[in-house]
């Protein structure tokens, strides 16, 4: 594997968040998030860096990765959701969080991204708590239904396809129990949504690219002003990474 700076901030690895000042999130990273984070989770890291050089911010930031995990030991979290897995960076943060007798599912339609950091999961001695399902998300979560599992998950956090969120949301009001959260990922989307669908924000890119992430800002918008009325969830727009919205589950 090439060897990559610890710091994220060089040309190398530019990572997600939407602070406007470099040197207060490079304050964050190397004070708190580096020193507390896992080897395995590193080495996770700097290889979705050297594998997917385009795409590696589809991972979750460091320092959001680990309020996740505090979340989860405060919750004393023990069956998990994970929809949308990547190269398994959060996902390995999870099952790191959870007891040894912890069960995360992990759906995604990649499986080929998903082995890139198996190894690494195998190495930090977690691979018994995941079970990775390959397919369509809103299908296996809806097969969860059918098979009894309602209101057996203590937490979900969903970082797949931004335009269905809110289907998620349905199926995950059912499938994660009363006091129990679900964490919605990119919720600021490059922080976009601060600005009406007539403002032309994406100038990077082709017309194509453009085009998506314009469409992703107006059903992002539409998530957040609907999670922020549900009255089935308390919620919670924290301005980490790419922005995440927790919601607790009321009823």
């Amino acid at each position: 594997m090439a060897q990559v700076q610890q710091s994220s901030m060089d040309s190398i690895e530019k990572p997600k968040n939407i602070l406007n000042s470099p040197e207060l999130l490079q304050y964050i990273l190397e004070t708190n998030a580096y020193p507390n984070e896992h080897e395995q989770l590193k080495e996770i890291r700097l290889a979705t860096v050297e594998k997917y050089p385009q795409l590696y911010t589809m991972n979750v930031p460091v320092d959001e990765a680990q309020l996740l995990s505090v979340m989860l030991k405060l919750m004393n979290a023990k069956n998990t959701l994970e929809v949308g897995v990547f190269t398994g960076y959060s996902l390995l943060s999870t099952a790191l969080a959870l007891p040894d007798d912890g069960k995360v599912i992990a759906i995604d339609m990649n499986r080929e991204a998903y082995e890139v950091g198996l190894p690494f999961i195998q190495k930090a001695g977690v691979e018994h708590k995941i079970e990775f399902v390959e397919g369509t998300a809103l299908q296996i979560l809806n097969d969860l239904l059918k098979n009894g599992k309602e209101g057996t998950f203590d937490f979900a956090f969903v970082d797949a396809d931004k335009k269905n969120y809110k289907n998620y949301h349905e199926v995950l009001l059912k499938l994660v129990k009363v006091g129990g959260a679900i964490a919605y990922d990119n919720t600021l989307w490059f922080g976009s949504v601060a600005f009406s669908e007539e403002v032309e924000f994406f100038e990077d890119g082709d017309q194509e690219n453009r085009s998506f992430r314009q469409s992703v800002r107006k059903h992002t918008k539409e998530l957040n002003s609907f999670l922020a009325s549900d009255p089935r969830v308390e919620s919670a727009l924290i301005s980490i990474g790419d922005g995440v919205t927790l919601c607790r589950r009321k009823s």
